[in-house]
């Protein structure tokens, strides 16, 4: 296989870039919050998704396992992206209800309001979760912190958030026809900038997947393998396409990755392959071809090594649940 056309950009921007995008597609459910003080939400946890609260006017307390209490204020956006249990409140000492207790309005498949509190001061939250249904979108949240708090003061933040949260703010205030469409599109992209600003600025974001996907060397491997998984990939190959020698590709790929990279495109490829044995009706033989193996038992043995356990077995333990529901 050769790979004549050279990409326009790099691994970080195109492997990053369709993830990002892909969170917009997998939008669970996004709310609109009317809450009026004394208000105390107890947000449970939600595994495998991830949540954001967009404040547009008042302000709140965001309390979280393990982390100190955050202050929030008109314009802030706080980023969960692994789903964990957290409490929000008007004040730090309000007691919260549980989330599935307060009464919702469905406005739209994907779109509710909630009206919550007493009598006090009002606060309006703009709230989403969305699944991870995308296996870089997993990724990618292993290495993001529990939670990512952008202050709307913070004058390092770049115009485009900024006036995206704006707009946010002068939407939820009015909510005219079609304004739910709006306030979802709206959440989506500023989920999308917030992680964007999240791995320009940190530190952490240049250790483990993606700091690979920033070195010119091993995040064009890693792209390689990640659009053309059933090929038969070789250090040979890998490293003459990176430009490297063999030897010295197959160190800095360890030495980045903690992983070797026959062994990154194994995993790989069995975990694009459990995604698509829990949701899609397809052939042990139809996996192995798609995924460059030449019989169904090098790829059930494979798939085996991976997850500890055949894909049969996978697919019948998928169908017990579908049962029981």
């Amino acid at each position: 296989m050769t790979t004549s056309s050279k990409r326009e950009i790099s691994a970080l921007q195109d492997i990053l870039g369709e993830t990002l995008y892909s969170l917009r597609l997998e939008g669970a459910l996004y709310s609109k919050s009317e809450l009026t003080a004394p208000w105390g939400i107890d947000m449970p946890p939600m595994e495998g998704k991830m949540m954001f609260h967009i404040l547009t006017k008042g302000e709140c307390w965001l309390r979280l396992a393990n982390h100190e209490d955050i202050y929030l204020a008109a314009g802030d956006i706080a980023l969960l992206p692994r789903g964990e249990g957290h409490q929000i409140a008007c004040d730090q000492s309000v007691e919260c209800k549980p989330f599935f207790e307060i009464p919702a309005t469905q406005v739209s498949e994907r779109f509710e309001r909630i009206q919550h509190g007493g009598n006090g001061e009002e606060s309006l939250l703009t709230c989403g979760v969305i699944n991870l249904d995308n296996l870089t979108a997993r990724k990618l949240v292993s290495q993001l912190p529990p939670l990512i708090h952008i202050t709307s003061k913070d004058s390092e933040l770049p115009a485009s958030l900024q006036t995206l949260s704006k707009l946010m703010e002068k939407e939820a205030e009015t909510l005219r026809a079609g304004g739910e469409a709006v306030l979802s599109s709206l959440a989506d992209i500023i989920v999308i900038q917030v992680i964007r600003y999240w791995i320009e600025h940190a530190p952490e974001a240049n250790e483990g997947w993606l700091g690979a996907l920033k070195d010119p060397k091993i995040g064009k491997a890693l792209a390689l393998m990640h659009d053309h998984p059933e090929y038969a990939w070789t250090l040979d190959q890998l490293s003459h396409q990176v430009g490297m020698s063999r030897s010295g590709f197959s160190a800095r790929f360890t030495e980045v990755m903690d992983i070797s990279a026959k062994q990154y495109l194994t995993e790989w490829r069995m975990a694009m392959a459990r995604q698509r044995i829990m949701h899609s009706p397809v052939s042990l033989i139809e996996l192995a071809e798609e995924f460059g193996y030449t019989s169904e038992a090098a790829f059930s043995r494979a798939y085996k090594r991976v997850f500890g356990v055949p894909p049969l077995r996978e697919r019948r333990f998928k169908q017990l649940g579908s049962d029981d529901n």
